[in-house]
């Protein structure tokens, strides 16, 4: 598998390239945005990390560029720590987000669990196919489309969500169980990354098939899709 690392910080995508290669992972190199998004398009990238600030384009114009059409996982990193960043990350389409300063092993503790749910095949009693409500969902090519023919085009983690919740309908799944199972980590923030997640799913559903309300919120126990 290939990781390109975007930074402009040299040293950062030193020090990452030496832990990637040494989890026997290939390693692309980029320093602005216009150098990143020429990689992408001309190689196989099964994963992005990527800084906000950087010079020609910064973290989410390039995150803005690849959600055009493509899943590809993303994990972001970025010296702001509030909230507001990170939210606004995780809503532009990124998949994780680190903040700088970081331990480095936390980082390829992020990076092997993103790849894993890119990779990840269900359990075999789970259908390669699920009709519910207005969707249809292909599990192994990870693609959603409307009944109409829409195709509506998903993150990794946000495909797992739908996924999860559409193969289990009418089961409520806590914030907490969904991002164990989808994520495959354990995290003290799990809530309020779900929530962003599942936002930003929905608006990709409703835009998609005239405003459908596929997910439902039970208040205070977590999400679920009922079978209609």
């Amino acid at each position: 598998m290939k990781v390109l690392v975007i930074d402009d910080d040299k040293e950062i995508v030193e020090l990452l390239g030496i832990y990637i290669q040494n989890e026997g992972y290939e390693l692309e190199k980029a320093y602005n945005g216009k150098e990143a998004l020429s990689k992408l398009n001309t190689q196989e990238i099964d994963l992005v990390v990527l800084d906000v600030m950087m010079p020609e384009m910064n973290g989410y114009e390039i995150i803005q560029e690849i959600r055009k059409d493509s899943q590809l996982p993303i994990l972001m990193l970025s010296a702001r720590s509030t909230d507001v960043d990170k939210i606004k990350g995780l809503i532009t389409g990124a998949d994780d987000y680190v903040v700088k300063p970081f331990n480095p092993l936390e980082v390829m503790a992020r990076i092997k669990s993103l790849l894993r749910r890119s990779t990840y095949t269900a359990v075999p009693e789970q259908p390669d196919k699920l009709e519910i409500g207005p969707l249809i969902i292909e599990k192994d090519s990870h693609e959603v489309t409307t009944l109409t023919g829409t195709r509506i085009v998903l993150t990794v983690l946000e495909f797992g969500i739908l996924y999860l919740l559409a193969s289990h309908p009418n089961r409520v799944f806590s914030a907490e169980e969904i991002f164990e199972r989808v994520w495959q980590q354990e995290s003290i923030v799990s809530a309020k990354t779900v929530m962003v997640h599942v936002s930003h799913l929905r608006d990709k559903i409703e835009e998609a098939t005239g405003g459908e309300k596929v997910i439902q919120t039970v208040w205070g126990v977590g999400y679920k899709i009922e079978d209609r």
